[in-house]
């Protein structure tokens, strides 16, 4: 038995679909200043910086890595190298340029990259020393005095 749909119903628009609320937008990259920054081979010192989210892949690709096998430790090394995609005036971030950072500096962007990917955003609950009044902070810095 064959159905044929009536005029009223062939003629009827399909329904727009329509956000139910504002649009989000998604934010993916985070700029950041290193508490020391890298010494490029010129001397040049390169301090800010940004990072983007990371992705599935992102964590994956590095286990494949023959470095990583062989020294488990070198996984934040290259997984930090895959996600900054500037620094300073470097925009092709390896692993080799992550290996020569100060530890302090690779410190700073492990805990940055575990903020912006598990957290979401680059603030941080801080007490006063001296009043003992908590308040967040911006760990991204940008500003003098500020990271």
């Amino acid at each position: 038995m064959r159905r044929t749909l009536s005029a009223a119903a062939r003629s009827e628009p399909e329904p727009e679909l329509q956000p139910a609320g504002p649009v989000a937008t998604l934010r993916t990259e985070f700029p950041f200043d290193l508490p020391r920054g890298y010494v490029d081979s010129a001397g040049t010192v390169h301090r800010s910086g940004v990072m983007r989210l990371a992705t599935a892949r992102d964590e994956l690709i590095p286990l494949r890595d023959d470095r990583v096998r062989d020294n488990p430790a070198y996984l934040s090394v290259v997984l930090i190298a895959r996600v900054i995609s500037r620094l300073g005036g470097i925009e092709d971030v390896h692993a080799g340029i992550v290996e020569n950072l100060f530890a302090s500096d690779l410190a700073f962007l492990q805990e940055f990259y575990r903020r912006i990917n598990a957290e979401g955003h680059t603030r941080a609950m801080v007490t006063c020393p001296s009043c003992q009044g908590t308040f967040a902070v911006d760990i991204a810095g940008g500003r003098l005095g500020e990271s």
